[in-house]
């Protein structure tokens, strides 16, 4: 099944339209999530694909997110992944003006070790060990089926992977957030893959 493109006749794909990008691209996400049956959605993003797991070590340490009520869920994932004994790591702010860094996640069923953070985030505690992730799944606003990708605007997930170079990141998103084109600048890191409810982009 191929997925929705958003946006075909996009034209002004200059960096200064990042934000009239994500503005739209917002009100489509929001418009698509609120379409779905609770029951339809409690099933999407269970467990990874095969031939994504295909490509991830057994003792690699997985970096996952806290979803929001728009974005792709990575709760899944989480318990997934721990079940087959990865450790999980989200991110975690000291404040609003500090750079993002990753900390354990030991509860993955329960959330019973997160707390509020910055950005409406839930976060690990403060005294929850700091651990870099191998494979990155992050959250985004849009992507193309070439892998770049559109984030919140902050450019934390891009200063994470120019730091620790040779991670694999993976976007999970629905499919009407993946668009012909992005404009992209120097700083910005493409993905490797990109998961949706009907494709992998990326991995044959």
């Amino acid at each position: 099944m191929q997925a929705e493109h958003y946006l075909p006749d996009m034209v002004d794909t200059s960096p200064s339209d990042k934000q009239t990008l994500r503005k739209k691209l917002r009100t489509a996400r929001r418009e698509h999530v609120a379409a779905q049956p609770d029951s339809i959605r409690a099933l999407l993003f269970h467990r990874p694909p095969a031939p994504l797991l295909g490509k991830i070590g057994a003792d690699a340490v997985i970096g996952l997110y806290h979803a929001n009520a728009q974005e792709a869920p990575a709760a899944g994932y989480a318990r997934f992944f721990q079940e087959a004994g990865h450790t999980i790591a989200l991110p975690y702010f000291a404040s609003p003006d500090a750079p993002m860094t990753f900390r354990m996640h030991d509860d993955p069923h329960g959330e019973s070790d997160l707390e509020p953070g910055p950005f409406d985030l839930h976060q690990p505690a403060s005294n929850a060990p700091e651990i870099a992730p191998d494979v990155l799944f992050v959250p985004l606003i849009g992507f193309t089926a070439d892998l770049d990708r559109l984030g919140q605007g902050g450019g934390h997930y891009d200063r994470w992977l120019a730091e620790h170079p040779g991670r694999m990141a993976i976007g999970l998103a629905w499919d009407v957030q993946c668009v012909e084109a992005l404009p992209t600048e120097p700083h910005d890191i493409a993905l490797d893959a990109v998961v949706t409810p009907t494709r992998i982009y990326g991995i044959g």
